[in-house]
């Protein structure tokens, strides 16, 4: 499909040398975040039952880390400075950046997926079989991902950050169509009881959610979704 949406021009666009302390310590909770929903069929449980003891273990695991890795600078939006100055720039992509977008790549699909197939087995049969779903397909489809991020085949994931000015606008995309799609459905499932009408409601409302904002993003009408022409320095989250 040829882009036909917004552009951005990196001279355009104010530089920063510096990364504020306030700057970095929001960026911290996205990390926080995208390791905790790693254990997918534990995040399976947390939403489907509550915080448990093995929730809270997990989540003791992942803030080490986490505010370890930042106050080291070694998380994306974490650094004492950005690290990608030009967009166009072959520069090597740093491992823990190579990591954290894999994670969170895990993340966006994995899920998405997962619940998508909830609702059209659930809209075709009548079950539920979310527990099934999360309990035998989540670890293959996060294999695959690591894999793939393994070798660099995912945005802003690759060895090098030549391409960056447009492969933020995919990463960037893909959080905000999956993430705005799966509140939208928490909502609804909420306020809906349980009964094949509501399914039915529940699928439609999800699959118009993911494809509207897919959209919306791919004309760059969300935050950071629009491809940037390289040329002058510029920063990137």
């Amino acid at each position: 499909m040829r882009y036909i949406g917004k552009i951005e021009y990196a001279e355009a666009r104010k530089m920063r040398q510096r990364n504020t302390r306030l700057y970095r310590a929001l960026h911290t909770p996205i990390w926080i975040w995208v390791f905790f929903l790693s254990p997918g069929p534990l995040t399976f449980s947390l939403f489907a039952h509550g915080f448990s003891l093995w929730n809270g273990t997990w989540l003791a695991i992942v803030l080490t880390g986490v505010f370890t890795a930042a106050s080291f600078g070694q998380l994306p939006g974490c650094e004492p400075r950005p690290y990608i100055l030009r967009f166009d720039e072959d520069r090597p992509n740093p491992l823990y950046r190579r990591i954290c977008y894999t994670f969170a790549w895990n993340a966006v699909i994995n899920f998405a997926l997962l619940n998508l197939a909830g609702l059209v087995i659930a809209a075709a049969t009548g079950q539920w079989l979310l527990k099934e779903i999360y309990t035998y397909a989540y670890s293959p489809i996060c294999a695959i991902i690591l894999c793939l991020g393994l070798m660099g085949k995912l945005p802003r994931v690759g060895p090098s950050t030549k391409h960056e000015g447009t492969e933020r606008r995919y990463f960037y995309g893909s959080v905000w169509a999956v993430t705005i799609s799966q509140t939208i459905l928490l909502i609804v499932w909420k306020m809906m009881p349980t009964s094949p009408i509501a399914i039915d409601v529940r699928l439609t409302v999800y699959a118009v959610a993911l494809a509207f904002t897919g959209m919306a993003a791919w004309q760059g009408m969300l935050p950071r979704t629009r491809p940037i022409l390289p040329g002058e320095i510029m920063v990137s989250d």
